[in-house]
């Protein structure tokens, strides 16, 4: 190819992220790296991709033109790195999968025993993240496959398929908490008691807090830390189902909830899953809700 892969990238991901350097911070490089990258593909084309005298890079209309080309480029060659996978039939000796809380547990016992009975011999491994570290994780290599709530739009090295499931979030507080007494509640009512709120390792500290908060890392110690009493917080259904006993927690009573949330898999783009993970992939495509699971 006469353009390099990684200049392709670093521009599709400059226009994704609104600048070079949330561009490096995504692909993992200096920014220094993604401007060269990007002003040796301005020299190849023969034409300036972005209009750099405004505070952001903007697309050129050269830019808007080459980047449907560009995206169709990087789309054509991961489709090529999934077909030379599957063309070589290579099975991994190890498949990770982190997944987010929000999965219903009916999907993990099924995927369990399937994968048991196809790939006996096949290492697997689960591994608990929600949002941007399941993305960190399959970027690090650490992790093959990764599940978590759909968002809008990933890094360019992230394949991502939409999958036919759903999982519903309600909010939940102790039951011998003052809040359990109250009958319905706004929103805004709740911001005046402590909100126990997901908070994962690289997103510390981007979201802006409207009341007191408490944060952790995952939905389950969430779930535990709400048993206690410490606060209201918004959980997957299924896991307080399959793990608060004894009714400790109660659900409020709040207009707009319970929210049903869409789950996303997704993949590393520059290392495929293998035959194993390939099949997981399709499997969870493929998946439909038994009969009384609450799906």
């Amino acid at each position: 190819m006469r353009y390099s892969p990684e200049a392709l990238t670093a521009f599709v991901e400059t226009v994704s992220t609104g600048s070079f350097s949330a561009a490096a911070r995504r692909l993992r490089k200096s920014q220094s790296t993604v401007s060269t990258a990007i002003a040796n593909l301005e020299a190849d084309l023969g034409v300036t991709l972005f209009d750099r005298s405004a505070r952001h890079p903007v697309l050129t209309p050269e830019g808007e033109r080459a980047l449907s080309y560009v995206q169709a480029i990087l789309a054509a060659s991961d489709r090529l790195d999934e077909l030379a996978v599957w063309l070589a039939g290579e099975m991994e000796t190890r498949l990770t999968f982190v997944l987010s809380d929000t999965l219903h547990p009916d999907i993990l016992a099924d995927l369990l025993g399937a994968f048991d009975k196809r790939y006996p011999h096949t290492e697997f491994e689960c591994l608990i993240g929600e949002n941007e570290d399941v993305i960190d994780l399959l970027q690090k290599g650490r992790a093959q496959l990764g599940l978590t709530e759909a968002q809008a739009q990933y890094p360019t090295d992230i394949g991502a398929m939409r999958l036919p499931m759903q999982s519903e979030m309600d909010i939940y507080v102790a039951s011998h908490h003052p809040l359990a007494r109250e009958g319905m509640l706004l929103e805004e009512q709740l911001r005046s008691w402590r909100e126990l709120r997901l908070n994962t390792y690289l997103e510390n500290g981007n979201m802006a807090a409207r009341g007191p908060v408490w944060s952790a890392p995952n939905y389950l110690m969430l779930l535990s830390m709400a048993e206690q009493g410490f606060g209201w917080c918004e959980l997957p259904s299924a896991l307080v189902d399959e793990f608060s006993g004894s009714k400790k927690l109660t659900r409020l009573e709040v207009p707009g909830w319970p929210r049903s949330i869409l789950i996303d898999l997704l993949w590393n783009k520059r290392t495929p899953p293998g035959v194993a993970g390939s099949w997981l992939r399709h499997y969870l495509q493929q998946w439909r809700a038994k009969p009384g699971n609450g799906e």
